[in-house]
Formats: structure tokens, sequence, C-alpha cells
């Protein structure tokens, strides 16, 4: 395997620079540069010099850390440089120079920790939502997972799903013996199955992490010149639309991310649902519009008609500074102004108050759409031995589900999707 180096701290110019040396070679380029290892885990000054020419580089703290006890589960070595871009790039070019030494690709240093057991790859996805966050609610979200909350869920799973098919697996191995079979087996079997089928599927079903990464997706809707982009601008703090009186403004769906109390959300204005459509560019668009209501986590409806059915609706009367929009007694709609600002807190309040229902629970795990797929496939490979009588079948059904526990962690099957992951890795990390 080579050995890899990058700079691991922030870009330069800076008061430090982390340049990270990991691989089978990382201590002779320390000796190579520095002279004699410090200690390892023992920070040192040493000067560092180009090997090539001995010119001095810059004075610098060196650490070494022996693996496999280290981030990646190799030998690692630390160079903290002064941050001046001239600095960093004379290092590198000197590294660069040296035969086996390259630079390293995006994730490389953690997809090495993958590679040698620090981490297993619920954690590596967990690191990678963590850099990505913008939100302290992704925050907690994202560190639950790099300190291994779905790897000891899966573990724990795992746990259990063994002991059902040590007991399985013993049965079978003895059948062909004249002992009676245990009368008793089967139904335990069944029972522990669908128990772990049950505890499996109460968090696969919980609101998926992604959530917390690209938003609630808030979709205005209703009749043209309803107000939906005058609403949108209100609400993501800037003209992200079009405002017209003229029907029909809005052809497309226009979308408007926006960070508000701790929680992301995706704001969508929609074309007007008008019931004869102007123009086939028109129709196009109220398909369209007809479609994001349908993928709507929260749908605003801003028509003075009956909305459509929904699980998460607020029906808004909205312009309520015009005459004649006052609301009416008894009527179930919020009133607000996108003009004078008229219950725009409340409608932001009430969109927090759904908005508990969609998102992952602040203080419980919460899977991505991989894991969920796989947590999904192994509670119902669990529930199919419900109704199965065949041993080798219900062997099947346990094998099935523990390729899916192993595809969780990345014990197995995951090849395919490790680039991807890595990928949206900075370099250094």
């Amino acid at each position: 395997m080579d050995t890899i180096y990058a700079v691991s701290s922030g870009a330069p110019p800076a008061a430090i620079a982390v340049l990270r040396v990991s691989g089978p070679h990382a201590f002779e380029v320390v000796r190579a540069f520095a002279g004699d290892l410090p200690k390892p885990r023992r920070a040192a000054v040493r000067a560092l010099q180009d090997p090539a020419d001995g010119a001095l580089l810059d004075r610098a703290i060196v650490l070494c850390f022996p693996g496999p006890n280290t981030a990646t589960g190799e030998d690692l070595a630390e160079f903290h440089l002064h941050g001046g871009r001239a600095v960093v790039r004379a290092v590198e070019a000197a590294l660069a120079a040296r035969p086996g030494l390259r630079s390293a690709e995006p994730g490389e240093f953690t997809r090495r920790a993958l590679i040698h057991g620090r981490i297993d790859l619920s954690e590596a996805e967990g690191l990678g939502d963590l850099l990505m966050a913008e939100t302290e609610a992704q925050r907690r979200s994202a560190i639950r997972s790099a300190e291994g909350a779905v790897r000891r869920a899966v573990e724990g799973w795992t746990d259990r799903l063994l002991g059902l098919a040590a007991r399985v697996e013993a049965e079978l191995d003895h059948s062909d013996e004249d002992d009676v079979a245990d009368a008793a087996l089967l139904p335990a079997i069944r029972s522990g199955a669908t128990s772990l089928a049950a505890d499996i599927e109460a968090i696969a079903d919980r609101p998926p992490v992604e959530r917390l990464r690209d938003g609630i997706r808030v979709v205005l809707a209703g009749p043209p010149n309803a107000g939906k982009s005058s609403l949108l601008n209100a609400m993501a703090g800037r003209d992200a639309a079009i405002v017209s009186p003229i029907s029909g403004t809005t052809r497309d769906r226009i979308e408007a991310p926006v960070v508000r109390g701790g929680i992301a959300w995706l704001l969508i204005d929609t074309a007007g649902l008008a019931e004869l459509p102007g123009d086939e560019i028109e129709a196009i668009g109220i398909a369209r519009a007809q479609a994001a209501q349908a993928e709507a986590d929260i749908l605003l409806w801003l028509g003075d008609e009956i909305p459509p059915a929904h699980d998460h609706l607020l029906w808004l009367n909205p312009r309520a500074d015009l005459p004649g929009r006052e609301r009416e007694a008894g009527e179930a709609r919020l009133s607000l102004s996108s003009r004078t600002g008229e219950g725009m807190d409340a409608l932001w309040q009430a969109m927090a108050g759904l908005a508990s229902d969609l998102l992952p629970p602040p203080d419980q795990m919460a899977l991505n759409a991989r894991q969920r797929e796989l947590s999904q496939g192994a509670a119902a490979a669990l529930r199919a031995i419900e109704w199965e009588n065949d041993l080798l079948l219900i062997a099947e059904h346990l094998r099935s589900a523990m390729r899916a526990f192993d595809a969780i962690t990345g014990r197995a099957g995951v090849e395919a999707m490790l680039d991807a992951l890595f990928g949206r890795f900075c370099i250094g990390k």
C-alpha cells in the first residue's frame, strides 16, 4: 500500500498547517526530513530539510504514531508546519519528489481507517455527515453515528441473530440422528425472529437522517395570484421568485433553502393551479406543481377553496392586510401578510410543530437511506420465518438478515458505494 500525505488542517494561510503522512514508509519520511524520530506520541521540534539538497524547509513540530493504534491503523506521522502557503507548498513539493509517496485522495485517510478496522462503514458515513453538517441537529445526529451508535445497534441485533442461527444450525447438524427434535424449537425461533424484526422496524421506521441534511420540503401551493411567490420571498428573506400581478408568472418550481430555528427547510414555490391552463407551458408547470404537492413533507395551501388532502397541511389566509381578506370566524386558517409580516412568526412556529413528526428524534439514533433499506430487508427476512416450517429455509432467512447487517457495517457488499462516500470528503481527511 502506498504511503500518502496531505494537509489535514484548514487551507493555508493559517497559524499552523498539520501535514499528515500515513503508510508503511511514514517513519522513513520523518527520518529523511527531520533526522531522528521523536518518541512515539511525543511532540518534538525538528528542522525539516529537503532530502534532495539539504535546504531548510521549516522548523516544525513532529509527532510519530506507530500502527496499528492510530487514526488510519498504520504508521502515521504529523508535521505541524508554519501555516503560510509557501511553507506548505515547499514541504509538499519535497514530499512529492520521494519515491513511493503520493498525495492523498479525498477521504483516503478515513478509508484506510475503515480498511484496517479502526472504524466501520456506519461510523465513516457519520463522519461524512459531520463534515457537511450545517445545523445543530445535523451535528448531533452525525456525531451519534460517527461515535458508533449505528454500529452498536447492529452488533446487538447480530448477537441476537447468532443465537437463533446457532440453535437452527445445531438442529440441522443432528437431524439425521434418531433423537426426537425439540418440539419447542420452532416456536422459540419464530418468537425470537419476530421480536428482533419488530425492534429493527422500530428504528427503521423513524424519520430518515437525510431530512436533517436535505431539509424539510415545504411546498407552497394554490391557485394563480394567491400570493405564493410573495410568501416564498418573505420566508427566504430574499427575492427568490418573481412577483407580478400577471396570472401564471410562476411556470416552474422555484426552490429556496432556508435554515431557521436549527432546522433546514427547502421552500418550493409552484405554478398556480388553474383549471384551464393558458398554454402548453403553463400546463407543464401545473403538472409539476401537482407532483411537488405529492412529494411535499409540509403543504402550505394558499387557496380559499378546500385544500387537497395531506398528512402535514397548513391552510393559510394570505394577504390578510388587504381589504376583504379578514379572517372569518371559525375558519381553520392561519392569517398572515407577506408585506407587513403579520402572522409570519406564527407560520414558522406551526411549521416547527409539524417538523417534530418529520425529523429524527434529537436524542435517538437515525438511519440513512442505505442503512434503512438494509435494515428493512433484514426485518423482512426475519418476518418470513413466522410462516416457515422448513429449518433449511429458516436458516437461509437468518443468513439473509446477517448479510444485511454486514452490509450496514461494511463487512460485505459495499465496495460499489465507497468511492461515492469518500469522494465527498475533503483531501486530508
